[in-house]
């Protein structure tokens, strides 16, 4: 079982997990969405597609884009559609 944890608060935990270039990609419905925040940040990956990030937002502290995904991949990484990977001092288990 892979557990994303951030601030004392578990922010995602699954065992679908899907393992892309050493991150664990957790499946939408295994993320807690409360502690998602939009964020208007977007990069680009040559083989994955675009990538759009969240804001962590936890007992009154933000962590900037700590969370990743791929709302429309290309094709290369089609399993990762929507599941999302953590950055940023956030703590994956697997």
């Amino acid at each position: 079982m892979a557990r994303a944890s951030w601030n004392g608060k578990v922010i995602a935990q699954s065992d679908q997990t899907v393992v892309v270039e050493g991150n664990q990609y957790f499946p939408p419905d295994s993320v807690n969405q409360e502690y998602l925040q939009p964020s208007s940040t977007h990069t680009a990956c040559p083989w994955k597609g675009q990538a759009s990030y969240y804001d962590l937002a936890v007992d009154g502290r933000t962590n900037k884009d700590a969370a990743w995904f791929y709302p429309d991949p290309k094709p290369a990484a089609a399993e990762i559609k929507g599941h999302l990977a953590f950055w940023k001092g956030v703590q994956v288990e697997a």
